[in-house]
């Protein structure tokens, strides 16, 4: 009812209605997902306020309101009571935990935050939880998933979905049979209390870059974010990766505070919890790993390139162990995970390159896809999303010039900027950072993405890498207000039949990791006639 709902939550309700004993059965702040029963919270938005789809919300089936006194001003006659509230996004966490029985409490709850890492972990931790006999669920960028399987659900957000969907989900999660549930912890969503009434068991931080400063304003706010995850209302165990030049300025914190457990993570300081003593990256691209945690040694493979992946295997481990599963069991999980559009392989054959596609779209995770594939003669595609942080865009173009011999600036999502201007940027960026470091690299302008992809693959030999960055695992791109159908995986491989028209390309679908074996080392070449026939 919704009087017992209301229980404890300084609210005043039009006095024609008294003390309302409506029942509700769910709880949402997106007029479009309304349902009969729901409860409606009306929030203040950038461009209009959730009150203006009060109307849409009770035509669906909405039997009350819970907003603000601004929208409360906004709002005629309803037939519904309409509850005011100071801040109804702090308190529609609260309601949605009660409305949905408050699944977090009787699941695992895993949660992974950083600037680059947190899709790639949160699925390493899925598999090795799988793999040791649990039945876990994923709340991510990627989508939802429960043992693996897509979860069908209308997406509001990108990674971190809203308070009041994200209990929703637990509590499907929850009556399916999960007993863990892995989950993104964006910085937006630690702002906009998205994760609020959860105390996760154990939460862990993958590293810090520059991004997201159009929502943050500056990186000591986007920072600040990020570190109000470890704190003893949000967490019982924080994991962090000691690597990280942040590191410090959390685990100092943690320390002092002394509230909540703490396990570091690294590849170079064996005075970590658990440290990588060895890591051997076979010709199959797999990582062969020597780890000692505190307790004891663990040798496990991985299936993903890359010493960033090792970080975040070492992170999933860690976090495991906290929660008291199978670390050996769990390990064995890793060898096989795959992770849609983070490395993932692109197999053209056996006389093509290694092609692989990554969501990569931060100057720090330009600089680690390109570290894993360092060993053969690297091809970078990239470009950098329109109406988002400007100020990334140069330095997204030299960390990719330091890196690879061949740079190709592309669109990614212009949204509604001029993608030539925004390519302008990167491309700026590359040119500087080669003439600086007098560096063996071309970076060139490849126009659109499928006419970027089109020249990489004509420029590259068998023996060479091709790195495809920025968007991974999406299946449209979004410019001047249009999405557009583009997936990287198949529009590579369209424009090598293309090229080759002549040889077959295998026909199963792309995988995570793959193949990566020894090869020149990086030169300076020249585009030739390739680029003048684009």
């Amino acid at each position: 009812m919704l009087a017992e709902l209301l229980d404890g939550v300084a609210h005043r309700v039009d006095t024609a209605w008294g003390t309302p004993t409506i029942p509700v059965t769910g709880i949402t702040s997106d007029s479009r997902l309304v349902a009969p029963g729901d409860l409606y919270v009306a929030l203040p938005g950038a461009a209009r306020h959730g009150a203006d789809f009060v109307p849409q919300a009770i035509t669906a089936g909405a039997v009350a309101v819970l907003t603000d006194a601004a929208g409360r001003a906004s709002i005629g006659t309803t037939g519904v009571p309409v509850l005011v509230v100071d801040d109804p996004r702090r308190d529609m966490a609260q309601l949605a935990a009660r409305i949905y029985a408050h699944p977090a409490d009787v699941l695992d709850m895993y949660a992974v935050t950083g600037t680059n890492g947190k899709t790639t972990t949160t699925f390493l931790l899925e598999a090795a939880l799988r793999a040791a006999g649990h039945h876990a669920g994923i709340v991510g960028t990627i989508g939802y998933l429960l043992d693996g399987v897509p979860l069908q659900t209308v997406r509001t957000t990108v990674t971190t979905p809203e308070s009041t969907e994200v209990h929703a989900l637990l509590g499907h999660l929850r009556d399916r049979g999960a007993d863990s549930v892995v989950m993104e912890v964006s910085s937006h969503a630690l702002v906009l209390g998205r994760a609020d009434a959860i105390t996760f068991d154990v939460a862990a931080f993958t590293n810090f870059g520059r991004d997201h400063l159009d929502f943050h304003g500056d990186e000591e706010s986007y920072f600040a974010a990020k570190a109000s995850l470890f704190t003893a209302e949000r967490t019982r165990h924080a994991v962090i990766n000691r690597d990280d030049p942040r590191a410090a300025q959390l685990i100092g914190p943690i320390q002092a505070a002394g509230e909540i457990g703490l396990t570091t993570i690294s590849l170079s300081d064996p005075a970590a919890d658990y440290w990588a003593s060895s890591v051997h990256t076979g010709a199959d691209g797999r990582s062969r790993v020597s780890a000692r945690t505190r307790s004891r040694s663990l040798d496990f493979t991985l299936s993903l390139p890359g010493e960033f992946n090792v970080r975040n295997a070492l992170t999933a481990l860690a976090m495991l162990d906290v929660t008291g599963i199978d670390l050996e069991a769990a390990a064995a999980g890793l060898a096989a995970a795959q992770v849609p559009g983070r490395m993932q392989r692109v197999d053209l054959g056996p006389e093509a390159p290694l092609i692989y596609v990554d969501f990569a779209h931060t100057p720090q995770a330009v600089a680690a896809a390109l570290a894993a594939i360092r060993s053969r003669r690297s091809i970078a595609v990239l470009g950098c999303g329109g109406d988002r942080d400007r100020a990334k865009r140069r330095p997204m173009g030299a960390a990719a010039a330091y890196a690879a011999d061949l740079v190709i600036v592309t669109d990614d999502n212009p949204r509604s900027e001029d993608p030539a201007a925004i390519r302008a940027e990167v491309l700026a960026g590359a040119l500087a950072a080669q003439r600086a470091g007098s560096l063996p690299v071309t970076a060139v302008d490849g126009g659109d993405r499928r006419s970027a992809i089109a020249l990489a693959l004509s420029q590259a030999r068998p023996e060479d890498a091709v790195a495809i960055l920025g968007k991974g695992h999406e299946l449209g791109q979004e410019i001047g207000g249009q999405i557009l159908p583009f997936d990287d995986a198949t529009v590579v491989r369209e424009q090598w039949a293309a090229l080759h028209p002549r040889r077959s390309t295998p026909a199963r679908a792309p995988h995570a990791g793959g193949a990566q074996g020894d090869g020149p080392a990086r030169n300076q070449h020249s585009l030739g006639g390739a680029e003048a026939g684009r």
